[in-house]
């Protein structure tokens, strides 16, 4: 029956495929649900708890957590199988959000169970491990997905992918929407039950797949390799400081997260600043509306709209898309905040509007394509360097854009005005780059060369 489903949507997949791509998006709907509804907890816990002007502190002191995070990372790649990494890292981040979800219920107060500077404590350490979680999991799960797809397969089946990715993104957020009904000690262990079922999902895929579904790198033996180095510790960062190809791929995935950390900290602290959002629970459940807004976005695109601009446009093409909406919907928040014609509400509304697109156009369109980009690539780039660039990068990138946010963060009139401007610059740089990297995609495939 699932299967028939599936079909229908994306009748270019073969029967072998449907299932394999089939497998792999239940696999990321459990990776993306636990996710943003952890991510919904963490906002919600961290700026009630700890307080919202040091998130930006946060974000960068996050950098080097989740860049010691990366070498250890980079290091179990040369030590165990790709999938037996799904085992221990989610056995790790599941034993740990078991431990936040058991703490996070106690009373909080100087005759309670817990005093306030511990729960402190808690907030940040939820928050690096929250941070890291959305990192390496994410990474390590399309290292597996592109080390096992060929470029034609993907385009066929990433949307997929995405599709299972989405719904998982829109019930996450959906639960959290019920944080003051359902609590937040529940909704802690419904997210490491997710990632527990994750780790199922990939262990009935390794064990049911036909073996040459799963040795797509394999057959790629043969083809020419434009560099070859000996792997070692440092390999994925050697490679993203020689190869222009995987800088240029570092570049769109950073200037998108120093963009959307700068508009993501406008909206919270609007949010935060209105009595209605000022406890955790309220908090969360605004963050849960933002999450089943832009994921509902993103759901829907991948269902309809993903598969057919892919396939329609090309990687060129769709790497350009997503900036040129993003700038479009920036510019026109920009015209709203200096024309101060309207209230707080419905700025703060207009804010989230812009996110929605950020985030869902990113979720359904970007990061498809931003994954194909990886399958001219070695072993070593897949999994390495797309540590280095999706970990390190992503948050270094929210690292700069948090910066930016913390000297102006006592300005909220400033932070609207500067951000946005500083946000415009950005994404004229990240257009550029696009061009040029989708451009050297293309020509990469159609040579059948691999870099790395």
């Amino acid at each position: 029956m699932i299967l028939k489903i599936i079909k229908f949507f994306w009748p270019d997949l073969s029967d072998q495929e449907a299932y394999k791509y089939g497998l792999l998006s239940l696999a990321f709907f459990f990776t993306v649900g636990s996710y943003w509804l952890l991510k919904t907890l963490k906002d919600g816990v961290f700026f009630n708890i700890v307080g919202g002007e040091y998130q930006p502190k946060a974000k960068m002191f996050s950098v080097v957590v989740i860049s010691c995070l990366v070498i250890i990372y980079s290091k179990l790649v040369d030590i165990f199988k790709r999938h037996k990494l799904f085992y221990i890292i989610g056995s790790i981040y599941a034993f740990f959000f078991a431990i936040m979800a058991f703490l996070i219920g106690f009373t909080v107060s100087s005759d309670g169970i817990i005093n306030e500077r511990f729960m402190r404590v808690t907030g940040w350490t939820l928050y690096f491990l929250v941070e890291s979680y959305g990192s390496l999991i994410v990474v390590l799960f399309w290292s597996f997905v592109a080390s096992i797809s060929d470029t034609f397969s993907a385009k066929r089946g990433y949307a997929l992918i995405m599709v299972g990715a989405q719904l998982g993104a829109v019930i996450g957020p959906f639960l959290s929407w019920y944080a003051s009904i359902l609590g937040l000690r529940f909704l802690f262990l419904i997210a490491t039950f997710g990632i527990i079922c994750l780790m199922l999902v990939i262990k009935y895929f390794v064990r049911v797949i036909p073996r040459e579904q799963k040795l797509v790198e394999e057959t790629k033996k043969n083809v020419p390799v434009i560099k070859k180095t000996k792997t070692g510790f440092w390999e994925g960062l050697k490679l993203l400081a020689t190869q222009p190809y995987l800088f240029g791929i570092f570049m769109i995935v950073s200037l998108y997260e120093i963009v959307t950390t700068i508009v993501d900290y406008q909206m919270k602290m609007q949010a935060q600043a209105l009595p209605e959002y000022s406890s955790k629970e309220a908090l969360t459940s605004f963050m849960g509306i933002f999450g089943m807004s832009t994921n509902g976005l993103a759901f829907f695109m991948a269902l309809l709209g993903t598969g057919y601009l892919i396939k329609k446009f090309g990687v060129r093409k769709c790497l350009l898309i997503f900036p040129v909406c993003l700038g479009f919907a920036i510019l026109m928040l920009y015209f709203v905040i200096t024309s101060g014609s309207v209230s707080t509400h419905k700025l703060l509304w207009l804010t989230l509007s812009v996110m929605i697109i950020a985030k869902g156009l990113s979720y359904s369109l970007n990061n498809p394509v931003k994954e194909i980009l990886y399958i001219p690539t070695s072993k070593d780039a897949k999994f390495k360097t797309k540590g280095w660039i999706d970990a390190f990068g992503a948050r270094s990138s929210k690292a700069m854009g948090s910066a930016f946010t913390n000297m102006i963060k006592h300005s909220p009139k400033a932070l609207l005005h500067y951000g946005t401007i500083l946000s415009l610059g950005f994404i004229g740089i990240w257009f550029l780059i696009a061009v040029v990297i989708g451009r050297k995609c293309h020509q990469l495939t159609k040579d059948g060369k691999i870099i790395g």
